[in-house]
């Protein structure tokens, strides 16, 4: 390994010792980096990796609500504002119990490089917090918010940082969070947060669009091996936004997908997701207060498979579509066992690095997430741009773009991969076309 390369993960690792999230996204970019480093001595000068481990600015602080009963609760909030070389930070809000520096460190990284893909004016960031939606009413949900806002308003703006949603974070989330800045600010800011309803500057397709980012990264894939998707069969995780997009742009292009999946386990429909039927029913049971994957396999007469993974039904292409770590080395054995050829994350960081190498070392091609699910940010890139030109394009419109962005994100990806001899490696080939487009921002910009 490239002795800069080791020292930065060595000293990364020192000062982040309870952030396992976060070190593994950075051993796993770094370590994708050392033939570029070999070729670029001025970044040790500059010490380029040192700063671009780091974050730019973190921010933590306290969320004081009130229940429907009057009880006072207390959640932290965060917000990682990574690198900004490029634009106003960009990325999304996460709302889980799960939320702790750490992942948000990690996510907030992942953006940076997404981010730069796309080839679109718009730095890296994330944040959250630990409070859970599930279960809660819509005032608790209107309640919590407003006390988030209050404080990250400080620290937000069109030109400075502008979140979006992710986990536990939809339309409704977003409204009652630019409610409550646009009453603190007295300003219609309509361009400070994106995934917003069409009403007041949203864009057409952004709940589709992660979903239909990572087929349309994969029709370019399966373009390169000579193959086609009408006819596959597509195992999903996760019932959300993204396995719901991924499923109707699979069965609009002829294949199928036959699995969805929940914190309880997973759905087998060997018939596929793919009429009008299930697919709004995605909807619904996302919408639920008390949504569980069970409700699709009752209303269809599905298997049920309760407390596992999708990752040992046998199919043509893996798509983890929900949370972080979920394919471990043992899912991963069994992906290759079952002779799955194709793997596209469209979740951030769903695979350990051990098992997206067991992927890539048994013939398994691999589709990063930082790469195949830059669909969504992408699109809300493009709201921004809607809203400072004052423009409404019709989802026509949006939709060529975004197939075009991703396009440009594998051929990208791919040819830097070539450039570097490492072959039709997508996934350092991601992480070397995210990287040069920052550091020579960083680079020009001097010690920042």
């Amino acid at each position: 390994m490239n002795a800069y390369v080791q020292r930065v993960i060595e000293e990364t690792k020192a000062k982040n010792p309870d952030q396992p999230e976060f070190l593994q996204t950075v051993t796993e970019v770094l370590t994708s980096l050392e033939n570029v480093i070999d070729q670029h001595p001025e970044y040790e000068k500059a010490a380029l990796l040192e700063r671009l481990v780091e974050p730019e600015r973190q921010v933590m602080f306290r969320v004081a609500w009130t229940d429907d009963e009057g009880k006072p609760h207390v959640n932290r909030g965060y917000r990682i504002q990574f690198n900004g070389a490029l634009g106003p930070y960009k990325g999304g809000l996460r709302f889980h119990p799960s939320v702790n520096l750490s992942i948000l460190k990690f996510l907030g990284f992942e953006q940076v490089f997404k981010n730069s893909l796309t080839t679109l004016p718009i730095g890296g960031g994330k944040g959250g917090s630990d409070f859970d939606p599930h279960g809660k009413s819509d005032a608790e949900i209107m309640r919590f918010c407003q006390a988030f806002m209050t404080e990250l308003q400080r620290h937000i703006g069109p030109n400075t940082d502008v979140p979006a949603g992710d986990i536990g974070v939809g339309g409704r989330e977003i409204g009652y969070l630019f409610g409550q800045y646009r009453r603190v600010r007295d300003s219609w800011d309509n361009g400070v947060l994106t995934g917003k309803p069409l009403t007041y500057g949203g864009s057409l397709i952004r709940p589709e669009a992660t979903g239909y980012g990572v087929l349309y990264y994969a029709e370019q894939v399966f373009a390169h091996e000579h193959d086609s998707i009408k006819g596959k069969t597509f195992a999903l995780s996760g019932y959300g936004n993204v396995a719901w997009g991924a499923a109707k742009k699979i069965a609009e292009l002829g294949g199928k997908a036959v699995t969805i999946s929940g914190h309880n386990g997973y759905v087998y429909d060997p018939d596929g997701i793919v009429t009008e039927e299930k697919l709004n029913y995605l909807l619904e049971m996302r919408a639920s207060r008390n949504a569980n994957i069970k409700m699709y396999a009752d209303k269809f007469g599905c298997e049920f498979h309760e407390n596992e993974k999708p990752w040992g039904v046998k199919a043509d292409v893996c798509i983890p579509c929900a949370t972080q770590n979920e394919v471990t080395m043992e899912e991963a054995k069994k992906i290759v066992a079952n002779g799955t050829k194709y793997y596209f994350e469209g979740a951030n960081m769903p695979a350990t690095n051990e098992a997206i190498a067991y992927m890539q070392e048994n013939g398994v091609i691999v589709g990063p997430a930082k790469a195949v699910n830059a669909g969504g940010v992408a699109v809300s890139a493009l709201e921004m741009s809607q809203n400072s030109e004052r423009l409404s394009w019709t989802s026509e419109e949006v939709n060529a773009k975004l197939k075009q962005i991703m396009k440009s994100i594998h051929d990208n990806s791919a040819k830097c991969a070539a450039e570097y001899g490492l072959g039709y490696d997508l996934v350092k080939g991601a992480n070397i076309a995210g990287f040069l487009k920052v550091a020579d921002a960083m680079m020009s910009q001097g010690l920042f």
